[in-house]
């Protein structure tokens, strides 16, 4: 039983929000069931949430489908939100100087394991 796969993880690269701004919701989720999770996701008014929501969906679908873990069971062990490349924009300002604009992006990573009985 120790050779048994537990955890399933999916991750979503370089999403057009900032890690920032992702980490806050991701720190709502981490250490709870996942159905719970998601419950929190669909009434949070982030604009990260549904991006998590999905990214959540995707490790709950892959423990499932890939290891025959049971979704009643799951609950996420890990999330959390690297950064991602980011895209240098500039604003043109007054007397023809230019100010910069940071686009930034995020890698969010989600893991979910079996509770053991």
């Amino acid at each position: 039983m120790a050779d048994q796969v537990t955890t399933a993880r999916a991750e979503a690269r370089t999403v057009r929000i900032a890690p920032r701004k992702a980490r806050l919701v991701v720190d709502l989720i981490r250490g709870k069931e996942a159905a719970e999770a998601l419950a929190i996701l669909q009434f949070t008014q982030r604009g990260a949430s549904p991006v998590v929501a999905k990214v959540l969906k995707s490790a709950i679908a892959n423990a499932e489908h890939n290891y025959d873990l049971d979704a009643q069971n799951l609950f996420v062990s890990e999330a959390y939100v690297n950064e991602g490349p980011t895209l240098k924009r500039f604003r043109p300002r007054a007397k023809g100087s230019a100010s910069p604009i940071n686009k930034r992006t995020s890698h969010i990573v989600v893991v979910v394991k079996e509770r053991e009985e």
